[in-house]
């Protein structure tokens, strides 16, 4: 358009003066112009934006003029596409084109927000477990040269004297005269209090006490105790550990009615990893798990035992038909 003006002021110039140069300089002139108009398209529409042809239609004019195909996209301002958080006022998504792949890119952006949510409320869950499990250590001492008649009981028993003991767990070689233990209390100082018990005589050696670097491993809340008659279980329960894998579930039992009392129900595990198995055994009387406790280092086969009072009841087993019923 600025050529044409340019040509059109020069045109004016020229039919004020005189002489046939200038008039043979008019009419080159006047050959560009019409050379440079007939190189434009005459079916050529005005492009008028997307945004500009609603307030057309708007105004009475025909819109359908102005827009373009339905296949070009339709643009939006990056202002107007996040200020409103990809949403137009009509509550639907905003997006780049409008050819149809707009239900994609909208599934695309949930996908990532619930991805967003579901990371968030895991990284969440991941520092309450670290901060429960750090409250936990503060809470628990290691307990080291216990003697190996040493029970749990015994051992819950001393340290009772510092606080609310929570959970109490002997470990160690079974081969070794001596053990050590995790001891957790149910406030941080209870565990502070234990460490004054540090050089106490507990059977044939002075035990050690320090604060742990570690948890104790909760037991399944699934194994626990449900009901009050299932508590009542767990008070004629006895758990013992260390039993040689040539002992039958029925040596277990004789061995146990001859020194304690009648049995009522018996568990015994193992696998093929561990070199000793488990048993969790149920009296009838509450007075016989009491007396098993002290059968403590006593053999059952080429092992000598060691039992504990269980945290556990021993539930019946289902059966396939019972599970079917």
């Amino acid at each position: 358009m600025a050529v044409v003006a340019e040509i059109a002021i020069r045109s004016d110039d020229q039919l004020s003066g005189t002489g046939a140069g200038r008039d043979q300089e008019f009419q080159s002139d006047v050959k560009k112009l019409v050379d440079l108009l007939s190189k434009l398209n005459p079916s050529a529409k005005e492009f008028v934006p997307s945004s500009r042809a609603g307030v057309l239609a708007a105004d009475g004019r025909q819109a359908g003029g102005h827009r373009l195909s339905a296949d070009a996209p339709v643009f939006v301002s990056s202002a107007e596409y996040y200020g409103n958080g990809g949403s137009g006022g009509d509550g639907s998504i905003k997006d780049s084109s409008s050819d149809g792949s707009s239900g994609n890119q909208n599934n695309q952006q949930q996908r990532r927000r619930r991805n967003g949510y579901n990371q968030g409320r895991r990284r969440m869950s991941e520092r309450a477990r670290r901060a429960q499990k750090e409250e936990s250590i503060r809470r628990t001492v290691y307990v080291s040269d216990i003697d190996q008649h040493v029970t749990e009981e015994h051992l819950a028993e001393l340290f009772s004297y510092c606080g609310k003991v929570v959970d109490c767990r002997v470990c160690g070689d079974t081969n070794s005269l001596l053990r050590f233990a995790f001891i957790e209390f149910a406030d941080d100082y209870g565990a502070r209090a234990a460490l004054t018990l540090g050089g106490t005589m507990l059977g044939f050696y002075p035990v050690r006490v320090l604060p742990s670097k570690t948890a104790i491993l909760p037991v399944n809340p699934t194994f626990l105790p449900k009901s009050d008659d299932e508590k009542e279980m767990v008070t004629r329960t006895v758990y013992c550990t260390n039993i040689d894998k040539k002992v039958t579930q029925m040596d277990v039992k004789i061995f146990f009615n001859k020194y304690c009392g009648e049995v009522s129900r018996l568990r015994l595990l193992g696998d093929h990893v561990h070199k000793t198995r488990i048993a969790f055994v149920e009296f009838i009387q509450a007075e016989s798990a009491i007396i098993a406790l002290s059968c403590s280092g006593m053999f059952i086969g080429d092992l000598p035992i060691r039992v504990s009072p269980s945290k556990t009841p021993v539930r019946p087993r289902v059966t396939r038909q019972q599970f079917a019923n």
